[in-house]
């Protein structure tokens, strides 16, 4: 039987095993020293003040948001081409989502889609960077800035990657990261917002820890804000301080794995990848196709030992955020091509060219005519 090829699979090693053993060693595996120099070192790496580390990508969404002062009666515009996390995250302030169709060509946000959904009552855009592939940050901010609307970056699958010299997840007023397993680096679950802001670093730090900005017994401390328990934990970011030994590695063998693929699969008709400017930065966290018979494609694959992954269904399908399909005419067309092809950072070369192999006799088997027209 052929060798089975994973679209994703996490790798923990002996570095996160030594700080893990530690923090059990120290018998404190709260929040405390280990978390806080995860903090920095992400901080670091991303150019920014403040990191603040939180239990999840969502909860790194939601607290931004109430940071910012989002809440009921506000609407935060976001893609209708997302995890249905981005969206929840709103919902969570008791604010509004207002879904926008995407970009054809990159499949993240259409500024001007974004321009037409402003109202009176939009405070936020959560623009998302799909794959790690930037959103058209200079037009969202330029648009958010004539309205008075506050920029808070989903980057959730663009750690380390760049747009003009600049990490994403930096360009609004905070940016938020996940760590789930199916990330570059993984604490289990986690998350992390970043900023430049001060004042906002401070609420966020409220907000993770029952309203306290500092850190303190839990007996005698003072709570002046309201605040949740959001906190990552000593172990969680033993994980994490681990992972980073391999980060640089990573990013480097991801960009490698798609520079195979767009070059093995640059010819053949029926599969379009969106790619990514790898000269300016951008760094791909998973590499996704466009596939006329996608969902064929993906039989085909799995039936040769070859895990893919679907996108998401449009949020404008699910039942909680509903609405016509007339109204995302690129998202609806879209989510029925995209896919996810095999990105694990521990694939070989020999590995992505037996997928390419494949794709390449699929397309050719199934005659496939250029996207976009139809078969003879």
């Amino acid at each position: 039987m052929a060798k089975a090829i994973p679209w994703w699979s996490p790798r923990i090693g002996s570095v996160e095993l030594g700080l893990v053993q530690q923090v059990l060693q120290s018998n404190y595996v709260n929040e405390g020293d280990f978390t806080a120099l995860f903090e920095k070192q992400l901080a670091d790496l991303l150019g920014v003040r403040h990191a603040v580390a939180v239990t999840s990508g969502t909860a790194a969404l939601y607290l931004a948001l109430v940071g910012v002062g989002i809440g009921r009666g506000d609407e935060v515009v976001v893609p209708d081409m997302t995890f249905i996390a981005t969206a929840n995250a709103v919902t969570m302030t008791g604010a509004t989502p207002i879904l926008v169709d995407v970009d054809d060509r990159t499949l993240n946000m259409d500024p001007e889609a974004f321009a037409q959904a402003i109202t009176r009552k939009t405070k936020a855009v959560i623009p998302v960077h799909v794959s790690g592939r930037a959103a058209d940050l200079p037009a969202i901010l330029q648009v958010a800035a004539r309205h008075g609307i506050v920029v808070i970056e989903d980057a959730a699958e663009a750690l380390m990657s760049e747009f003009q010299g600049k990490k994403l997840g930096t360009w609004g007023r905070a940016g938020c990261f996940s760590f789930s397993p199916n990330k570059t680096i993984t604490t289990g679950q986690g998350g992390m917002v970043v900023t430049d802001d001060d004042v906002l670093c401070i609420r966020l730090r409220e907000l993770k820890d029952q309203g306290r900005a500092m850190r303190g017994t839990g007996g005698n401390d003072l709570h002046p804000r309201v605040g949740y328990n959001f906190k990552l934990s000593n172990l969680q970011s033993a994980v994490g301080l681990g992972q980073l030994a391999y980060l640089d590695q990573r990013l480097q063998r991801l960009k490698s794995i798609y520079q195979v693929y767009a070059e093995l699969l640059s010819d053949v008709t029926g599969i379009h990848l969106p790619g990514f400017d790898l000269s300016s930065g951008e760094s791909p966290q998973w590499v996704d196709a466009l596939i006329e018979k996608r969902d064929k494609m993906e039989i085909y694959l799995r039936s040769h030992q070859i895990d893919c992954r679907k996108f998401w269904f449009p949020l404008h399908t699910q039942p909680p955020y509903r609405l016509p399909d007339e109204r995302f005419p690129n998202s609806t067309r879209l989510s029925q091509e995209a896919l996810w092809l095999p990105s694990a950072f521990d694939l070989t070369d020999e590995d992505v060219e037996r997928v390419c192999r494949l794709v390449r006799k699929f397309c050719t088997e199934a005659r496939f005519t250029p996207l976009g027209k139809s078969a003879a």
